[in-house]
């Protein structure tokens, strides 16, 4: 069994030599935070992928911002900010539903980056909602192998060099529903219980590597996700079989519907109100950017973003708490503590 301790030791050392790398008054400055890191993020044409590459540039990263169906105007226009800019972004296709394009693109990268890659970001997804009964097989598969095959094509590529340096970082985009239910939400939800799952899977076996996983869980946030879901829900109800549809009238009217991020609560008023109506993606890529500067090993393995309600926290909690009594005194028990203390 090897000694997982490392992540206690490399987090307490890598915080001193961090400190001591830090020029005096330069505390808390994010601009060089990631410099020296590579970074490869699946999605970046819009949303989530596009802000973090930018924002990992601008921090000092090396960024490979990869997207599908190239080209197209959404890579043009991240080439030319960063050519504004003098950023390090170099823009690869990447369709996560390609074994082929995702093992020769990461080979690139590699080859570009003169080694293994420092961050993984798996932003690529897709949202669609309206009732399970309705999510014929073309839109399940399509939801599982984005959503999570996906994830799964794209660690398998990083890993072996990561391994070979014993060092790097994995970062999947989850979701609150990931944890929990909302009905409506189609396959969803079913396709962030998995990627929960296999995330902390792979986090146990590769620690003794020195290779930390992230699991985010976004909340709602106004980006492009919205009118993606509206696309998928309103093909997903034309070839709807009527046998199907006809239980679930309600949900059937709404699935063309892009959703609106959610209004401050009723009777809130001050930082709470103005927390909850003014919701910011950005949250997402600096969570992610902040995480990835810390210290090799002492990271957390999941991180709630959203300004309002975070109802998975409580199941976050005790779902750490279950997996360090369970495995506590079994052969992973130093897996799992290297994981979650």
């Amino acid at each position: 069994m090897p000694n997982i301790s490392r992540r206690t030791m490399l987090a307490a050392s890598g915080a001193i030599a961090a400190a001591a790398a830090v020029p005096a008054g330069a505390q808390g400055s994010p601009a060089k935070s990631l410099a020296g890191k590579s970074f490869l993020i699946t999605g970046t044409s819009s949303g989530f992928g596009r802000l973090g590459a930018l924002l990992y540039a601008r921090q000092g990263a090396r960024v490979f911002a990869t997207m599908r169906n190239m080209p197209r105007p959404e890579a043009d226009e991240l080439r030319k900010i960063a050519a504004d800019e003098n950023l390090d972004i170099t823009v690869l296709p990447l369709d996560v539903l390609s074994d082929e394009q995702v093992a020769s693109t990461i080979a690139e990268a590699e080859r570009l980056a003169g080694g293994a890659l420092d961050v993984l970001v798996n932003n690529a997804g897709v949202v669609m909602g309206g009732p399970v009964e309705m999510h014929d097989m073309e839109a399940t598969r399509l939801a599982f192998d984005t959503n999570v095959f996906g994830l799964q094509r794209t660690a398998r590529a990083v890993l072996p060099a990561m391994r070979q340096r014993k060092s790097g970082l994995i970062v999947n985009i989850s979701s609150q529903q990931g944890r929990v239910i909302m009905p409506g939400m189609g396959l969803y939800a079913p396709t962030k219980f998995a990627v929960e799952a296999m995330s902390e899977q792979l986090a146990y076996e590769v620690a003794p590597h020195g290779i930390d996983v992230l699991i985010i869980q976004p909340g709602g946030f106004p980006t492009n996700v919205g009118a993606n879901r509206a696309r998928y829900n309103s093909e997903i109800a034309a070839r709807a079989d009527q046998r199907h549809a006809a239980g679930y009238p309600e949900m059937v009217a709404s699935m063309s519907r892009s959703p609106q991020p959610p209004p401050a609560r009723p009777g809130k008023t001050g930082q709470q109100s103005a927390m909850t109506s003014n919701i910011d993606p950005m949250d997402v890529p600096r969570a992610i950017a902040e995480i990835a500067a810390m210290p090799a090993g002492g990271r957390p393995l999941r991180r709630a973003v959203h300004p309002g309600n975070k109802p998975q926290l409580e199941i976050n909690r005790i779902s750490r708490e279950t997996q360090l009594t369970w495995l506590a005194n079994s052969p992973y028990g130093e897996w799992v503590r290297a994981v979650q203390t």
